[in-house]
């Protein structure tokens, strides 16, 4: 029983984690370009990882869409302006389908663990082009203050 117990604790542990500054940083420097299988045909699709003055101009350029991946709570207390919010950690493979896979989308968390982990879905997923802010809305923050 006590095996189990601990065994729990350090599941728990690591899923608090997940959106860690080291995983924030993970493929920081990597840009994806990779060939997707969409009905039958290729296509190029895009997932990026971009810093602060990168994503800023994406977001001014009015092309794409803005995601907050954050909870709720999280949400409440700060946001780039525009954003609009969609739980990671809620129906998120549901709730993305409501965005247009062809138009690219800005996606940022607290540091980029989880906004990392929700680009590669999203790219899986046939979203064209999707940018993740590394470092996320913490960096934002700093440099916006």
């Amino acid at each position: 029983m006590n095996k189990i117990v601990k065994s729990i604790l350090v599941l728990s542990a690591v899923s608090l984690l997940s959106c860690s500054e080291e995983n924030a940083q993970d493929h920081s420097h990597d840009s994806q370009t990779t060939t997707a299988q969409t009905a039958g045909k290729q296509e190029q699709a895009i997932a990026k990882n971009v810093d602060v003055a990168e994503f800023e101009k994406l977001i001014k350029s009015g092309k794409g869409q803005l995601v907050d991946v954050r909870t709720p709570g999280e949400f409440n207390r700060g946001y780039i302006e525009g954003a609009k919010n969609i739980n990671i950690a809620d129906n998120f493979a549901e709730n993305i389908q409501k965005l247009d896979k062809n138009k690219p989308v800005y996606v940022y968390c607290a540091v980029g663990g989880r906004s990392s982990q929700a680009m590669r879905m999203m790219h899986q997923m046939g979203f064209k082009e999707v940018y993740n802010l590394m470092g996320g809305y913490n960096a934002w923050a700093k440099q916006h203050h």
